[in-house]
């Protein structure tokens, strides 16, 4: 067979060949194959100086002919796939509106919130209502109207965040360090009537983060004023929150305590249910865990807000939220709360 035949039958043969791919990367191959350095055809073009003179002008002109002819059908035929493969994959990838809709997964209440809800309902049943307070709070309202002025000691107590003070204005703003500020705010809203209200909110301390706290925490406050209360009222409605959120059965202790807005002032523990009492991180290995400080309210805090303290008496609490949290469900670090990993909210 001489060069002409052996050339127009490697011609047929990548023709057949290019017909055959069906996909992006059989056209890929059936070039490198054919038109590629060592393809079929571009092997041809090498052999030419085994011809005669004569004959070598008519080999090169149909070998560039077969060449241009295979580029422009490669080129039709890649256009030819490319369009194919669109349609298929917008085929597969089609949405029949008839079917019905997938169903979106719902959220739920974060634990925190759960826990809030939780408190607010047992509080309901002992006659308080939810008085809501401000987050950016006053100065005057956070310390000084609650006994802790400027030169005041126990202003160590809580690492404050302060605002920025704006066009130089003397009174300065800050995120409330506990929610006994809303104390006041209720007093002056309410005088001169009794009280019985929670005062439930975020609070903020540049406090380092560890398995036990945060720099960002939920509170609890709670305020009653009225005639001839008394510190056996206070513990009575502690010990009872503890019954209805806890559980009975648990052991509870009362323990003196300073509050420079109550006096006296007491600190109120239950026994740790996260190690039964034997000690662990979070009681400090104590085996005691404090649900909330408390005390009966300064005569100067109620003369601030407007209650003659030789009329009126009142108690007031505090406790964080996450922490009778951890108890209640055996959560041994703070930090997961607010760690948004949702192996752990998927739980509650």
């Amino acid at each position: 067979m001489n060069l002409f035949a052996t050339l127009e039958q490697a011609y047929q043969t990548a023709q057949a060949a290019l017909e055959a791919a069906g996909d992006t990367s059989a056209l890929e191959a059936w070039y490198a194959d054919t038109l590629g350095r060592k393809g079929a055809i571009t092997l041809q073009v090498r052999s030419v100086g085994q011809l005669p003179a004569e004959e070598r002008p008519a080999f090169g002109k149909r070998v560039n002919e077969i060449k241009q002819a295979l580029e422009a059908a490669y080129a039709a035929r890649a256009e030819a796939i490319k369009q194919a493969e669109l349609t298929r994959e917008l085929e597969a990838g089609a949405v029949d509106v008839t079917l019905p809709g997938r169903p979106v997964p719902l959220g739920h209440l974060h634990l925190t919130t759960q826990t809030l809800r939780q408190i607010y309902t047992i509080f309901a049943r002992m006659g308080f209502e939810v008085y809501d307070a401000p987050d950016v709070e006053l100065e005057s309202y956070n310390f000084d109207l609650l006994n802790i002025p400027e030169y005041h000691p126990a202003r160590d107590m809580w690492d404050t965040f302060w605002m920025q003070q704006i066009h130089n204005s003397p009174t300065r703003l800050l995120l409330r360090t506990h929610t006994s500020p809303g104390q006041m705010r209720a007093m002056r809203e309410r005088y001169p009537e009794p009280i019985r209200v929670i005062l439930p909110g975020k609070c903020y301390r540049y406090e380092q983060i560890t398995a036990r706290s945060e720099h960002q925490f939920y509170q609890v406050e709670g305020l009653a004023v009225g005639k001839r209360i008394t510190m056996t009222d206070l513990i009575g409605t502690l010990t009872q929150f503890a019954a209805m959120f806890y559980g009975p059965g648990h052991k509870m202790r009362v323990r003196s305590s300073y509050f420079p807005f109550t006096e006296p002032s007491i600190e109120m523990d239950m026994d740790c249910i996260l190690c039964g009492g034997k000690g662990c991180r979070v009681c400090k290995y104590t085996g005691w865990l404090e649900i909330a400080g408390a005390g009966m309210v300064h005569p100067v805090v109620l003369k601030n807000g407007g209650y003659d303290p030789d009329e009126w008496s009142g108690f007031a609490f505090g406790f964080g939220v996450e922490r009778p949290a951890m108890l209640k469900y055996n959560v041994s670090d703070i930090r997961y709360f607010y760690g948004n990993d949702l192996r752990f909210l998927r739980q509650f």
